[in-house]
């Protein structure tokens, strides 16, 4: 045991000496944090004011576009030609052109006219109103009430809630979730190929270097693989919290601070109700704040706020340190059997697959969380680290987290004794092309 303490050791400090290892550790944090602040000011500013002159030819639109927080319609009489002569230097940012054809069919050709880029929510806006005045229009033209097709027409909201087995109910994650934990499982995805490579590189560069013939001369090879593999873990693990904390601090901050408006939406959109659930069809709906453009936003933040951050973390831990483990015992396995990368090719391509395997079924998952593919897929050690990450959101029982976990770390174990097989045989084998026939022959020399 003090050798392979030693080993790990030896692992730990060259990678620490590694400066770009240093750099990616603090850096990746603030990407994903970049990254995610930059989603957050993109959709922000797709809604960013826009003072619009309307052209309306037909004259039938005037006054029936309503703007909104982030959005001014200002009629005008004037030509287009002569709204444009002078459309750079006045105040409005973009100019909506009406042609006096559309209403009798001009093919429902409207144009915007911009020096600021209208975003994709306001050109879907200025399109709904349009196309919702134009519907009235033609209902009216054939003598039909648009009311009482208003009246007939109602939104919808689905919550869905699973009932156990005690038959006791509790609201499910849905269209997040299934975006969340398509997300986990990529980023298991990326977490073990990463440190299961590290293990491969590190065991071929010692192989040629043939500084392993001098360490294998003081310890088992055995003891060397597992000490290798255990010492990138460790490392990796501490990576993984390093940057865990690091990410929850940027991106905490960030969300306190772009976020705060609409926080503070929310808690008013949530108050008001509950005035209406408690009122009943006595409240007063007119004195409450119209939020409908802010129903999507306010949809995803009560999703997040509902995620049991805790339990991911954990499994996420659990499931990285054993799929890390069953992987890079493998992959040591075959960085001892070749003498180039360019030789290990034939080899990879069964260990890759799997995992392949598992960010198709996570992705696949998204339109059925609950089907047998997923089961299986989150259950059979080659690809559980993934798809068990993907189903997480969805809430799975306990008794099939832990039959997944249980089952990754027994392979982990039988794993690593067919590699420590491979191994003690391949890390000191030169100059020889070796075959699948061959590395069967190493599992069973005595």
């Amino acid at each position: 045991m003090g050798k392979i303490g030693l080993i790990i050791q030896r692992e730990i400090v060259s990678k620490l000496r590694n400066k770009t290892f240093i750099i990616m550790t603090f850096l990746a944090p603030v990407l994903i944090a970049g990254f995610f602040a930059m989603i957050i000011w993109l959709s922000m500013s797709d809604k960013a004011d826009q003072k619009i002159l309307v052209i309306d030819e037909t004259t039938f639109f005037r006054d029936k576009l309503a703007g909104n927080d982030y959005i001014t319609f200002t009629f005008s009489d004037r030509k287009l030609d002569d709204a444009l002569t002078d459309f750079y230097t006045s105040e409005n940012t973009c100019i909506l052109y009406i042609p006096n054809n559309l209403i009798s069919g001009a093919g429902g050709t409207i144009k915007v006219f911009y020096k600021k880029a209208p975003g994709f929510a306001v050109q879907t806006d200025i399109k709904n109103q349009v196309e919702k005045v134009l519907y009235e229009y033609k209902l009216k033209a054939n003598n039909i009430d648009p009311t009482i097709i208003h009246n007939a027409k109602q939104s919808v909201k689905m919550i869905t809630e699973k009932v156990n087995e005690k038959g006791e109910s509790a609201e499910q994650l849905t269209g997040f979730a299934s975006l969340f934990g398509f997300l986990s499982g990529a980023l298991m995805f990326i977490f073990i190929i990463m440190y299961g490579m590290m293990v491969f590189r590190s065991v071929m560069e010692e192989k040629t270097n043939r500084i392993v013939e001098i360490i294998v001369s003081s310890v088992k090879p055995f003891q060397l693989m597992l000490g290798k593999i255990l010492g990138i873990a460790i490392l990796g693990i501490c990576q993984f919290i390093v940057m865990g904390i690091i990410t929850t601090i940027l991106t905490t901050a960030l969300s306190a601070t772009l976020l705060k408006d609409v926080k503070s939406d929310l808690a008013k959109f949530q108050k008001q109700q509950q005035e209406v659930f408690k009122n009943g069809a006595s409240a007063d709906l007119e004195k409450y704040d119209k939020m409908q453009d802010k129903l999507e936003t306010f949809e995803i933040l009560q999703q997040v706020q509902k995620l049991n951050f805790m339990e991911i973390a954990i499994c996420f831990l659990l499931y990285f340190i054993g799929g890390y483990l069953f992987f890079s015992s493998i992959l040591a396995a075959i960085g001892s059997a070749v003498d180039a990368e360019s030789d290990a090719q034939q080899f990879m391509m069964p260990v890759m697959l799997p995992l392949m395997a598992g960010y198709f079924i996570a992705a696949k998952m998204m339109t059925n969380p609950e089907g047998a593919l997923a089961f299986w897929g989150s259950i059979i050690p080659f690809t559980s680290p993934i798809v068990m990450m993907a189903r997480l959101p969805f809430g799975v029982p306990l008794w099939q987290i832990a039959l997944s976990v249980t089952l990754l770390y027994v392979s982990f174990v039988g794993a690593t004794w067919l590699a420590g097989k491979i191994y003690r045989t391949g890390i000191l084998m030169y100059g020889k092309k070796v075959s699948w026939k061959e590395l069967s022959k190493w599992v069973f020399y005595k």
